[in-house]
């Protein structure tokens, strides 16, 4: 699962440094960098603290699309936490809570509770097919 945040990255010659911005992601500059890879190092570190955030306060969050071009670049973010998102949005979306997909899941709460968490999300292949049976999507093709 890769899940990429649209992000443009400018050149500042007067402040010599790259600027990150991402319009309906967030609103003004994320961050900079003194070159282009440094931006995009800080971007991903940025993006990453945001999204672990909206998680933390249970808010539902969506992806912003967006092409990539000459100063648009896509920003990955770290598999957990793109998992851990993705679970956490399906679910809402499914207006079912945390007790209900345990329930479903044949699990502990507390256990499907660490899916949720991008510190520990690590779902088992047999984990995936069981989500995948309860919100009707295939996550893995093998």
């Amino acid at each position: 699962m890769k899940t990429v945040i649209p992000c443009k990255i400018i050149y500042s010659k007067s402040d010599k440094c790259w600027y990150v911005e991402s319009p309906g992601f967030y609103e003004g500059y994320l961050t900079y960098g003194n070159t282009l890879e440094e931006a995009k190092v800080m971007a991903a570190e940025a993006v990453s603290g945001i999204l672990e955030s909206y998680l933390e306060h249970g808010d539902k969050f969506t992806i912003p699309k967006g092409g990539i071009s000459h100063d648009w670049h896509g920003i990955e973010i770290e598999p957990g936490l793109a998992f851990a998102l993705w679970l956490r949005n399906v679910r809402l979306s499914h207006n079912m809570t945390l007790a209900e997909v345990a329930e479903k899941m044949g699990v502990k709460y507390q256990v499907y509770q660490k899916l949720e968490n991008p510190q520990t999300a690590n779902p088992t292949l047999k984990t995936l097919k069981k989500l995948e049976t309860i919100f009707n999507q295939e996550l893995v093709s093998v």
